[in-house]
């Protein structure tokens, strides 16, 4: 692939020269235009300069979606410094992990998270925290952002190229504590071109984020790809009332709407009113994080007959995007073919291609794949092999290269010595009247080895289940060996900022149960 720019920096200042007057960022009743984001930043930068930070220092992010947010991405890029974006739902401890962990020396975060960062070691481990937004205390160690933006002084930006190291992404932490992908500018910049491609994103659109920008999906494809092609983006801050999400994108002309499947599950069955559906501008609604739903695909399509919904998949490691259906072509089921530049592959435990159509191990390779994980070279040589990433998911290609998920490779459970992939259960139980959404996990089993049990979250006002009803559908449905053993009904499945559901919360709560 070949690049136009050798950083973030570069970008921004390109498109300010550009597109100087257009507006790049609307959030509530302000607009920024290109020209401003690039003052804003270099006000920032010069402002972060005067207070220590320097090349390679990093800097963690613990912002609400914000103007803010995308100043400091070009700003610590100008510096030649690492950005840390931070999930703002972590917990005090959980803060101090990631600050620690990361070496970060600034924390730039947002005053309606101030009890969680003051609680957290922050102020030991970092230089300064850099506050956006309301009143804080201000003293030697804690800083105003409002302040950074009166900055007068100006500084030359680092000479950094595409390989060096720009953000490091923590990921969610299924297994143990959270590991650092540290990305390089190519392994970003090479997501937002191969997404520019694939979506065929125009300078005209207009994209809405109101999914945390902290995380991989947003970060690439819902700031990074629109900034990158010129087009504008619609921040918003909080998704409550949610109702202000359909306000926003119709009346800021929306017309790439950035979701994940509990928002497609929500909007599939809500009652919008017939402005919205007569007059909306959305073209295409871009699902990432995690599975859709066949009856959410369904009901969309149905729903939304001028807009196209293009389900894809990817992981941080990656930058996050591998794969996606095409306006061209989508199969139901799929998540898509690869991107342009990158290669996807399915094989057996010896690392050998197995025939389409054979569930085996997913892996990757492109200038997408990380560079590696931060402070562990071991974790880091048995992700990637040769260049390849093992992405830890189980699926298979069909003849057209489209590829299916089966499953996470650690849910798999195997029962007499036969695999069970949960999510093919999750998807017929997801199915049956009343299911909002379903986990299945494996518990042990002295005759079997493993046999699965579900989770089941009831749909928004359904008070219970008809599990007679539901054992009979699912034996219609399934083999019996994977017919659950048991059946749990939760208000709520644990999930992450994403809405990926938490299996690992789950089998620890039935551990502590036990």
């Amino acid at each position: 692939m070949e690049y136009k720019f050798n950083n973030f920096y570069e970008l921004i200042t390109f498109q300010a020269k550009k597109r100087k007057n257009k507006t790049a960022l609307l959030q509530g009743d302000d607009k920024i235009t290109y020209a401003e984001i690039a003052a804003s930043v270099d006000k920032l930068a010069a402002y972060l300069a005067s207070q220590g930070v320097k090349e390679g220092d990093k800097v963690a992010l613990f912002l609400r979606n914000s103007s803010e947010f995308i100043y400091a991405i070009f700003a610590v890029s100008k510096l030649g410094a690492v950005l840390v974006p931070i999930n703002t739902f972590l917990k005090s401890e959980e803060l101090s992990y990631i600050l620690e962990d990361s070496g970060s020396s600034v924390l730039i975060a947002s005053a309606i998270h101030d009890k969680v960062v003051n609680g957290s070691e922050a102020s030991e481990l970092c230089n300064f925290i850099l506050w956006e937004g309301g009143e804080v205390a201000v003293g030697e160690k804690h800083l105003r952002f409002s302040d950074a933006l009166e900055e007068e002084k100006s500084i030359e930006s680092a000479a950094r190229s595409l390989d060096d190291t720009a953000v490091i992404i923590y990921t969610s932490g299924t297994t143990g504590k959270p590991k650092g992908a540290m990305l390089s500018n190519k392994n970003i910049l090479s997501n937002a071109d191969s997404g520019r491609r694939t979506i065929n994103v125009k300078p005209k659109d207009r994209g809405i984020v109101f999914l945390p920008m902290f995380h991989s999906f947003t970060f690439a494809i819902g700031v990074m790809l629109p900034l990158y092609v010129g087009a504008s983006i619609v921040i918003i801050q909080s998704i409550q009332p949610f109702s202000n999400i359909f306000k926003q994108t119709l009346t800021k002309r929306v017309t790439l709407f950035f979701g994940i499947p509990d928002v497609y599950n929500a909007l599939a069955k809500a009652k919008l009113p017939w402005y919205f559906m007569w007059f909306n501008k959305i073209r295409a609604f871009i699902s990432g994080a995690a599975a859709l739903q066949p009856k959410t695909l369904d009901a969309m399509s149905k729903k939304f007959k001028r807009a196209t919904l293009l389900e894809g998949y990817g992981l941080s490691e990656a930058s996050p995007a591998v794969c996606m259906n095409t306006f061209k072509k989508q199969k139901a089921g799929s998540v898509g073919t690869a991107l342009y530049g990158y290669e996807m592959k399915i094989v057996d435990e010896e690392m050998s291609e197995v025939h389409r159509g054979t569930i085996g191990d997913i892996i990757v390779r492109g200038d997408n794949v990380m560079q590696g994980y931060l402070n562990r070279p071991s974790a880091t040589d048995e992700a990637i092999v040769n260049g390849w990433l093992l992405t830890g998911d189980m699926g298979y290609m069909d003849d057209e290269g489209f590829l299916f998920i089966v499953d996470r490779k650690k849910d798999l459970i195997i029962s007499k010595g036969i695999n069970i992939y949960p999510r093919e259960i999750e998807e017929v139980i997801d199915a049956y009247e009343g299911v909002g959404a379903s986990a299945v996990i494996g518990i042990i089993d002295e005759k079997s080895g493993e046999v699965p049990i579900v989770y089941i979250e009831l749909s928004v006002d359904v008070k219970s289940i008809d599990e007679q009803g539901l054992k009979k559908y699912m034996r219609e449905h399934l083999a019996n060996y994977k017919i659950p053993k048991q059946i749990h009904t939760i208000v709520e499945l644990p999930k992450n900022a994403t809405g990926k559901v938490l299996k690992r919360v789950l089998k620890e709560n039935l551990r502590e149960d036990a």
